[in-house]
Formats: C-alpha cells, structure tokens, sequence
C-alpha cells in the first residue's frame, strides 16, 4: 500500500486549530499602535532593492504588496504576519501527522502551540521574525515527508525554502548548518550524499544570490550590524538569562516540548527523525554561546511540539476522552492568563491592570518587563514601543505649520533613529511632510549627501542633549514639544526647530554619512 494512502493528513481537523489562530490575531491585531520595527519594515516598500543594513530584501517586498492590498492601517500591515502565523499551525499539524500523531497529538500540539507566550507575542507584528518561523517549520515539514517517502521533489522545495528563508532573516543560515549537522550525527547521514540534496542547496544559493551580491557590493553590512547589535544588546545577556528565558516562554507547554524532545531522542518510532533533536541542541548552543535573544529559537520550537503531541498521545493511548481533554486543559489554558502580556487582545486599561498584578504576584515573569535599559517598566518593551508616534508627529507638524510656504521650501527634518524616522515617513504623508533625513539603520542608504537646510526639524531621543551639542553652530533653536506618554520607549524625545544652521553642521552630518556608508 502507498504512503498516500497509508497516511491521512487531517487537513480539515488541522484547519480549525489555524481558524482559532487566525481569530485571535484579528482580536488583537488593530490594538494600540505601530511598532517601532514595523514603521522600518513599512518604509523599506518605498525603498525596494535587494538588500539592507539590517534585514534581506523580503520583508520589504511583503511591505509593498501589503501596502497595496490592505492599505496603511495597522491591522492591515499585520495582515500577513497573521495569515503567516495560520500557516504555522497548519504546517506544525502537518508534521505531527509525519511523525505518525493522530487526533489527540495535533490537538495538543497546536494549541500549545497557540497558546504559547512565545509565539502569541511573535506571530502578529510585521517583523522578519514570524516570517523566519514559518521557513523554519516549512523546512522541517518537508525534510520530514522527504523521509517518509524519499521523493525528491521535497528536497527541492526544501533548496527553496532555505533561499527564501536567507532572504528574510539570516538565522536560517544556522538552522540550516543545525540540520545539517543533526543529519550528519544521526542514521539519516545518507541524506547528504544524495545528487538532490546537492541540486537543493545550488536552488537555495540562486535564490539567496541577488542578496549575497548586494552584500558584497555594500562594504557586508550585515557584518557591522551584527557587531553593533553584539555590543549594545547581545553582550548584556547571560547565557543563564537565555537559558531562564528558553524555560519560560512557552509557559506551561514547557512539558509539551521537552517531552517531544525526549521522544525524538529515544523514541524508537520516531528513530528517523533524530536528526531533529540533535540539530535544536546544536542551535541552542550556538546561541547560547553567542549570547543570541530568546527569540531567535523560536522557529526551532514546533517541531519539539509535534513530537511532543506524538508522544503524550502514545502515553495516552488506551485512556478515555475525559483524560485526553484534561492533559490538554492543562497544557494550554494556564498560558491564557499570560495572554495579555504578550497580544494585545484587551484594550490598554485593562492591559495595565494585568501587568500590574504580574509585576506584583507573578515575580518569574520579571524579564518581560525588563527593557533594553535593564530596568523594569509598566509594560514589556515590545509595547512600550507602539506608544508616542503620533504624540512625536504631531509636534513635528507643529514645528512644520510654524514656517511659511518659502521657508518650508528650504526645511529638512532629521531623525535620531529609525523608529522616529520610520513614523515621521509614514504618518507625515498626510501632512505632506519632506522626506525625513537620518543616519541610523537602513535610512543612510537613501539619506541626502547634504544636510544644508535652513531650517531643520530635528528629532531628539535624548530630549535635548543632542541640540545642545551643536548649539554653537545654528542662529537659533526652539523646542515645540516632546513625547510625554509614560508608557512610549521615546518618551522624553524632544522635537527642535533649528534656524539658520551653519555650515559646520552639514560638516558633521557629512562625515558621519561617509562613514556609515562604508559600513
């Protein structure tokens, strides 16, 4: 009897628990405002190429496309991240079914995927992150079907999900190199002397090329991003934060996935596919080591799930229903008291009463109030920053409608850093604001070789200081607002109306452009 056959895919039993997926995001998704990496990711539509300082060319194609066919909105820019999000279930469901789970293993192991903290806070915001999970899982579904069935057409599409994945986010180069090497340790090594899996990686590589090119041909940016990130962010956590942290965000389903991955280790039915379990040791080794953000393992967790479903259901196998829906209450409804802290599925009032009593009463949840700053705050840091864009620009408008029509002529506005420029790009359009000039992220690959305005608009994100630096060098300055709200990471960021600057700052401006540009 063929596979097809053998095997059914419960594809409709699968499609509620995507259904539940998608339904909770749309509850969620049109709360509170952008977030600071969405306003980048956003104006990266205006500014299509192959490549960026930051991040591969696709998050930008997606802005496009979304931008065209849902409009400017914030629930329409979290569109695709929600559908994307569906589609990780749907696939996660799917390789439960490879490793031989039935009903009861796809039930627990998508809605303790759903209900996880990790990937409720991940799956919603337009970011390469959800992105980067699905061809994470992708590359796993296929890898597990190719085994089951030995057709290599999986081991193509596989070639090709790796190239798209490299365009998203470059962490699939170490899941890929995680793989590859759980193959290598495992019976599963014949894989890698296999033609088709040559003609998957030169499949991979010509998709991947175009970015590759850019790069070189870019000074390799991502070099200098990565090394700047590992100094401000990456050198202040712990490898015991990460492993703390590794524990934690998946609440409860903890005992899903570490159960899954003792069955992939030592489960006899599931001997073929230990290769999965010897490549999420290698990724969190790797980032452990490196000092890597919990969240860049995040792609590696489904997999975990699904055999986590398997073999929850194999324990259960002769137990009644009632027993069945216990263990999956168990492992899923505790995580919906944390719900609030991660998706914005209530309205901000009722967010803060929530964050107010975790702060309080729930003391292990400490680090996900903890920001970049390493002090604790009323709300995580990803909330923190979707407040004080529209406060900012409103103040940036003001300053704008304080000129005339011909001093407006001969105005720029500057930005401290992307998420200021990103808003004042986005939200300015309708006030028909000039296009906003900084030097932080991707914004110096299109920043003007001059900043000689008479008058400029400058952004402060350290409320002033940054001004009082060059107060020597422009006639005159005056403050017409800041960010007041006590929730916004910006808060305290002034807005300056700087007059007759002189050419000594353009001096600045340019040396700073020159140098960046060489980054």
């Amino acid at each position: 009897m063929s596979y097809q056959n053998r095997r059914s895919t419960y594809a409709a039993f699968i499609l509620i628990f995507v259904a539940v997926k998608i339904g909770l995001n749309l509850l969620a998704i049109g709360h509170f405002g952008f977030h600071r990496d969405e306003l980048l990711h956003l104006v990266l539509a205006d500014h299509l190429d192959w490549g960026y300082k930051e991040v591969p060319p696709f998050i930008a194609l997606l802005a496009k496309v979304s931008s065209v066919a849902f409009g400017n909105s914030v629930f329409a820019a979290r569109v695709f991240p929600t559908i994307c999000s569906g589609l990780i279930i749907w696939f996660t469901g799917l390789i439960t079914v490879e490793l031989g789970g039935r009903r009861f293993a796809i039930a627990l192991t998508c809605l303790a995927l759903i209900f996880s903290p990790a990937f409720a806070a991940s799956g919603y915001l337009f970011q390469p992150v959800v992105f980067d999970q699905l061809w994470w899982v992708l590359a796993v579904w296929l890898l597990t079907k190719y085994c089951n069935t030995s057709s290599a057409k999986y081991l193509y599409m596989l070639g090709a999900v790796v190239g798209f994945g490299l365009l998203t986010k470059y962490t699939m180069v170490f899941f890929t190199f995680a793989l590859i090497a759980g193959l290598l340790f495992s019976k599963n090594r014949k894989l890698l002397l296999n033609r088709h899996m040559i003609g998957a990686a030169l499949v991979a590589l010509l998709i991947f090329l175009p970015n590759l090119i850019w790069q070189l041909q870019h000074h390799l940016p991502v070099v200098t991003h990565m090394k700047a990130l590992r100094e401000e962010q990456l050198d202040f956590i712990k490898p015991s934060d990460f492993i703390k942290q590794e524990l934690l965000v998946n609440g409860i389903a903890l005992f899903v996935w570490l159960t899954g991955f003792v069955f992939l280790l030592f489960s006899f039915r599931l001997h073929k596919f230990q290769f999965l379990a010897v490549a999420f040791v290698l990724i969190f080794s790797f980032l452990l080591i490196m000092n890597g953000k919990s969240y860049y393992l995040f792609g590696a967790y489904p997999m975990l799930f699904a055999a986590g479903g398997f073999g929850f259901e194999r324990w259960l196998k002769t137990s009644g229903y009632t027993l069945r829906s216990l263990v999956i209450a168990l492992f899923t409804i505790p995580n919906l008291l944390l719900f609030p802290l991660v998706l914005p599925v209530l309205p901000l009032n009722q967010t803060l009463t929530v964050f107010n009593f975790a702060n309080n009463s729930l003391h292990f949840l400490s680090f996900a109030t903890t920001w970049e700053d390493h002090k604790h705050h009323a709300t995580t840091q990803d909330y923190g920053d979707m407040f004080g864009w529209d406060e900012m620009t409103v103040s940036v408008v003001k300053a704008w409608n304080s000129l005339t029509p011909d001093q407006q002529k001969h105005t720029q506005i500057y930005a401290d850093n992307y998420g200021e420029a990103g808003a004042i790009h986005h939200f300015g359009k309708q006030y028909n604001l000039p296009e906003v000039v900084s030097l932080n992220s991707s914004f110096t690959l299109w920043a003007p070789d001059n900043l000689d305005g008479q008058y400029i608009i400058y952004i402060d994100d350290r409320g002033g200081k940054n001004v009082e630096k060059f107060r020597s060098i422009f006639e005159s300055c005056q403050k017409f607002g800041e960010v007041k709200n006590p929730l916004a990471v910006e808060k305290g960021t002034g807005i300056f109306l700087i007059v007759r600057p002189k050419p000594g700052l353009n001096e600045v401006y340019k040396k700073e452009l020159t140098k960046k540009r060489l980054e």
